[in-house]
């Protein structure tokens, strides 16, 4: 398993990046998952209010 980005749903709205317990995610212009940091918890699934982040 694996999380992506929804580059065209993604607004970067960071809160993604401060629920992650592991601080795998960044924003630049959208939301980037760090795939060494993740242990695919899916808790940032579940904050994006874009629903733009998948397992």
């Amino acid at each position: 398993m694996a999380v992506t980005i929804d580059n065209d749903a993604c607004i970067a709205c960071g809160i993604c990046v401060g629920e992650c317990p592991q601080e795998a995610l960044t924003v630049d212009d959208v939301a980037v998952v760090d795939a060494d940091a993740c242990i695919e918890c899916g808790i940032c699934v579940d904050a994006c209010p874009q629903e733009a982040i998948a397992l």
